[in-house]
């Protein structure tokens, strides 16, 4: 599906990052090639650089994550589903919840949908700050002013 048909209200990871990733992992690939005479020490760094290299492409590729169409319409692109439109009806709760990570509490979107082609016929859906390039509170109240009842939950 081409990315042009995706409205403006839409989130995905920052292709400047994911770019610095994928470069990263050139760089990072490139120094186990000329590093010294420890095995273990370049192994970890081939592997490094090939989580880079994954990691980076994937966020260069699969874009935007989500967005708004249609006006009552979710868009979630995957990276092996491609894009699954849902309507707002079919979404049972959309919801912010904070998890705890190093120390602090991380905002994260969680999206529970009604998908006859999901497992039991539900899927739950859930992007943290890197997979929408913005804070998923500004996200989630954009998404209550597009008309999406979200809740929150500590």
């Amino acid at each position: 599906m081409d990315n042009s048909d995706l409205s403006t209200l839409s989130w995905s990871t920052p292709p400047a990052m994911a770019g610095v990733m994928v470069a990263g992992g050139l760089l990072l690939g490139g120094a186990a090639l000329v590093a010294g005479p420890d095995p273990a020490g370049v192994l970890l760094m081939i592997i490094a650089a090939v989580l880079l290299l994954v990691l980076g492409s994937i966020g260069l590729r699969v874009r935007p994550r989500l967005a708004v169409v249609d006006t009552h319409t979710l868009a979630i692109r995957t990276l092996t589903g491609g894009v699954r439109r849902y309507a707002f009806d079919e979404v049972r709760r959309a919801q912010v919840i904070s998890y705890p990570r190093l120390g602090r509490r991380v905002p994260h979107l969680e999206f529970d949908i009604d998908d006859a082609t999901a497992h039991e016929g539900e899927r739950l859906v859930i992007f943290g700050r890197w997979d929408l390039g913005a804070n998923p509170l500004d996200v989630a109240d954009a998404l209550r002013e597009a008309g999406l009842p979200m809740s929150e939950r500590k």
